[in-house]
């Protein structure tokens, strides 16, 4: 058993400031769409310095350069346009490639030396928007490649000459787009599995208490500001002990297992359990008053009691001990109400375990 002797977090990373991981993640990819986008402005201006288009081709590349500029300072930078989304990042693309198509119109058509600037919007779309995505705006590329070297095909662009043609100069960019939405994928698996394991109990597979502590940041916030109650269970194991000096630390953990799946086949959907440390257990119950969290206490302490462990063919029993605290008739912080419903616990232990007190009642 622990008791509380310490902030749910730190300082430095107070609860429910932190914007989600998917916000994070998109402000990230928003970033770098931008510092592309004026990569691709600075690049077509040194184009325009060292070259020496046409004054028409020049003047047309100029007004391009204007509209794309306006643009991104407008999309990206007004406040109407600020809250970032994977179809925003998608229009940036679009707008990239039609951008692109219009200077390579004007610097040589198929033989512009722009030409590879396209790979910055497939690499893009691969990274950030996920093969769907990519493959439309492959298919958008290659309407555009169409479009820019039709004058210049002999005979049909419906040939199977021309569209063996049009695949050969079109592969490098295919094979880019695979394999980077490839990579993407796996660095997104990779994510997601750093993210689980530093989220869950490596033992029980429940929430730890990091990611708990978000949960409950997040359910006191919208308690507060809608004025509706919440709950938490304080469940700690009455014989882990015992187990362990018995049978071993291996019988220990199977028993915290155990306990676990009894626990979890009591609660409702909307509950959600995390273990707070050595044999204690904590539970968050959403939008509920503590006459029905008495209700749902008991029901992990029947649940608990009724199933007991078999250590090597010997059937042990278990029990727990529950301490209940509500917001706002406890108190009204989230760690006071856990503070609240740790003591409740102790008082159920000194009561004789095996019961759920509140701490109101106490």
């Amino acid at each position: 058993m622990r008791r509380l002797t310490q902030p749910l977090v730190s300082p430095a990373s107070p609860l429910g400031t932190a914007p989600s991981l998917e916000r994070d993640e998109l402000k990230g990819f928003s970033r770098t769409v931008a510092e592309i986008e004026w990569l691709l402005l600075i690049l077509v201006l040194l184009y325009l310095v060292v070259s020496d288009p046409q004054e028409e081709n020049r003047s047309a590349i100029y007004m391009a350069l204007m509209f794309f500029a306006a643009f991104v300072l407008s999309f990206r930078y007004t406040n109407f346009y600020q809250q970032e989304s994977r179809w925003k990042l998608a229009i940036e693309t679009w707008v990239m490639i039609v951008f692109i198509t219009w200077v390579m119109w004007h610097t040589g058509r198929l033989e512009s030396p722009l030409l590879n600037l396209y790979l910055l919007t497939i690499i893009i779309s691969a990274l950030t928007l996920g093969k769907l995505v990519t493959l439309l705006e492959m298919a958008l590329i290659a309407s555009c490649y169409v479009l820019i070297g039709h004058s210049q095909v002999e005979g049909s662009i419906f040939s199977l000459a021309y569209g063996a043609q049009l695949m050969g100069q079109l592969a490098p960019m295919v094979l880019v787009a695979y394999l980077t939405t490839m990579l993407s994928a796996d660095i997104r698996y990779a994510i997601s599995r750093i993210r689980v394991l530093s989220e869950t109990d490596d033992l029980t597979g429940v929430l730890n208490m990091r990611a708990f502590s978000t949960i409950l940041e997040r359910e006191a916030g919208l308690s507060s500001r809608y004025s509706r109650p919440y709950s938490i269970l304080m469940v700690d194991s009455d014989n882990l002990k015992s187990v362990n000096d018995t049978f071993g630390h291996e019988a220990g953990n199977n028993l915290l297992i155990h306990l676990v799946r009894s626990v979890q086949q009591a609660l409702r959907a909307t509950d959600v359990l995390a273990r707070f440390g050595g044999d204690e257990f904590v539970v968050l119950l959403p939008e509920t008053s503590t006459d029905h969290a008495r209700e749902v206490a008991e029901r992990v302490r029947i649940a608990v009691e009724g199933a007991p462990l078999d250590v090597r063919g010997t059937r042990v029993l278990s029990t727990v001990s529950i301490g209940i605290a509500n917001f706002p008739e406890d108190a009204q912080t989230p760690e006071a109400v856990l503070e609240k419903a740790d003591k409740a616990m102790y008082q159920s232990k000194q009561m004789g375990r095996n019961c759920a007190s509140s701490f109101g009642a106490g």
